[in-house]
């Protein structure tokens, strides 16, 4: 198990994110590509979900996406999410994560996103990745995987 790049982001309620300072905790970061699109909010709900069994597992759940904090504030209260989404509109952490690919949009290549997911444990390496997720079902993948820890 590699240890999780480092990064400090602005998030929602006004806090700054950095992965060191949440050593101790298990972390589920999710990256997906974009405020109030269909696939992405499925994935929030989700997770939202389940956010008390994640917190009874010792884990804090962020979402990350290039958004800016005006958008994922919106996104946040319009799903009434219980955790913090992170904005990265620099791509610092999607770069050190590796999830920023060419996808093609209406028979474009365009740079994005591509929705991964990542279990950091409490000595902040990264336990376990999915790649290319698929949103039925794969927030409680996540929550089985973060409680056999």
């Amino acid at each position: 198990m590699s240890l999780a790049p480092e990064f400090s982001l602005p998030a929602t309620s006004a806090r700054q994110i950095s992965l060191s300072e949440l050593r101790g905790k298990i972390v589920v970061l999710y990256f997906y590509p974009k405020d109030n699109t269909p696939g992405c909010t499925n994935e929030s709900k989700d997770f939202g979900a389940l956010n008390d069994e994640f917190s009874a597992a010792g884990c804090e759940i962020f979402g990350i996406s290039r958004d800016s904090i005006k958008s994922h504030e919106n996104f946040k209260a319009k799903l009434e999410l219980p955790f913090d989404l992170i904005s990265d509109t620099d791509e610092v952490a999607c770069e050190a994560f590796g999830v920023m690919k060419l996808k093609n949009m209406y028979g474009k290549q365009v740079r994005g996103i591509e929705r991964s997911s990542f279990v950091i444990d409490a000595e902040g390496r990264i336990a376990r990745e999915w790649r290319a997720v698929k949103v039925p079902g794969h927030a409680a993948e996540v929550l089985s995987f973060v409680q056999s820890l």
